[in-house]
């Protein structure tokens, strides 16, 4: 009878000891999903990033409503982006509120900074490096945004 009760706790030990690795395998390997689409996301928003430098050097130089709408559109993107991520980080690491009003708060600066950058191209008089000042405050304010 002994010899059956010690064969058996060796098989559940032994299975559990499997499992456990398994667990531990499954967290690693989620790690690993989690860290490529970490990087993924980054590498998104950076590529953004560049796309906004490029259309608001474009709409700075032809002052067009056309480069301004698309300008304003490549900000939506990014803004919609991040903010996903940002819902996503806080719903897996639940962040606290304070974190989260302060991004809102500068979404709305970036809001306005568009306000004035629109203003800016209906205004003929302003100069060139005047609205590149504008289009670099709000490159800065979204790159603050994701770091």
């Amino acid at each position: 009878m002994m010899k059956i009760s010690q064969d058996v706790r060796t098989k559940v030990d032994s299975t559990s000891n499997q499992l456990q690795k398994n667990i531990e395998g499954n967290k690693s390997f989620q790690n690993i999903v989690q860290s490529q689409a970490n990087k993924m996301q980054q590498a998104e928003l950076n590529r953004l990033i560049q796309d906004i430098t490029a259309q608001g050097n474009k709409l700075a130089r032809f002052r067009s409503f056309q480069d301004l709408a698309k300008f304003k559109r490549l900000v939506k993107g990014f803004l919609k982006e991040a903010v996903s991520n940002g819902l996503e980080l806080e719903n897996s690491h639940s962040y606290s509120f304070t974190g989260s009003s302060q991004k809102l708060s500068v979404v709305k600066v970036i809001d306005e900074k568009l306000i004035e950058l629109t203003e800016g191209i209906m205004n003929q008089e302003k100069k060139s490096v005047d609205l590149l000042g504008l289009i670099g405050e709000i490159k800065g304010l979204l790159v603050n945004l994701y770091t």
